[in-house]
């Protein structure tokens, strides 16, 4: 693929760039693996507002993933690659031998009539998800199960992938896109490959009424605002916070404030973090 630009006939269309989808399928997804999406415009069950500058946005159909890849020893064929608007990632319309049709995650390199195999017996090629313990040190992998038969939780963003560092007893080391070092049980599941679409990431989105389509309303300053309405509003002209650090609406720490918790259970598994230092037990 590619990006595309376009000529500046508005002031919008100078700098917007979109991925060019001219090789993905432009048939309708497949019927019985789409299901409605309701809008909630960032409310919670009691209505409430918990997501701020949520609303409004095109009309999506979400697509069932199959994240498990647990269907092992059938050959499944590719039928087309397709476009999600759900995700960064583009999706690949696989089917079963036995006639099951499923969407798995579209690797770099996945072409259309490719068969693609789960389980431990298959190969290691592009597509194909098998345990840990049955890849070769060193592969990229993406769609990564923190637990063996969750399904893939690691690694699904365009363009990410992990590598497989070291395999010692339970565990396997992975190398994850942020740079973090991580342990995972070597039973769980991953997949071979680097997601494609990597050039989402170089999309300019151009103009404010591509964000109105995504779902995404207008954000202000805090800095513009009144005192009343923001601890970063007031004063004369352009000032500063005021503040030790930047606040929400509500006065409570933002922009950095780390809100891990220092015991989580979790933190055994992490080797190294991602600004590579070694976690402190």
């Amino acid at each position: 693929m590619g990006i595309k630009s376009f000529n500046p006939y508005t002031p919008s269309r100078r700098h917007m760039t979109v991925v060019d989808r001219t090789e993905l399928s432009t048939a309708a997804p497949e019927k019985s693996l789409t299901v409605s999406l309701k809008k909630n415009a960032g409310r919670n069950a009691q209505g409430k507002i918990t997501v701020r500058h949520r609303g409004g946005g095109s009309k999506r159909k979400y697509r069932i993933i199959d994240f498990k890849r647990n269907k092992d020893g059938v050959p499944a064929t590719v039928k087309s690659i397709e476009y999600d608007p759900n995700r960064t990632a583009n999706i690949a319309l696989i089917a079963y031998a036995d006639g099951q049709k499923a969407y798995i995650l579209a690797p770099e390199g996945l072409k259309v009539g490719q068969k693609v195999m789960n389980g431990a017996d298959a190969e290691i090629a592009v597509g194909n998800c098998l345990p840990l313990e049955n890849i070769p040190v060193g592969t990229q992998i993406h769609n990564i199960e923190l637990m063996p038969g969750k399904g893939g939780q690691l690694v699904r963003a365009a363009g990410n992938s992990a590598q497989l560092m070291a395999k010692e007893g339970k565990y396997a080391t992975l190398r994850l896109p942020s740079g973090e070092m991580r342990m995972v049980p070597i039973g769980a599941r991953a997949t071979i490959g680097v997601i494609g679409n990597g050039e989402h990431a170089l999309v300019n989105i151009g103009k404010a009424g591509r964000k109105r389509n995504m779902g995404i309303r207008p954000t202000v300053r805090g800095s513009v605002m009144n005192p009343n309405d923001h601890p970063h509003g007031g004063g004369e002209g352009k000032t500063s916070v005021g503040r030790p650090g930047p606040c929400t609406p509500w006065g409570k720490p933002a922009l950095g404030l780390k809100t891990r918790k220092k015991n989580n259970k979790s933190n055994k598994m992490i080797v190294r973090r991602r600004d590579g230092k070694a976690l402190t037990k």
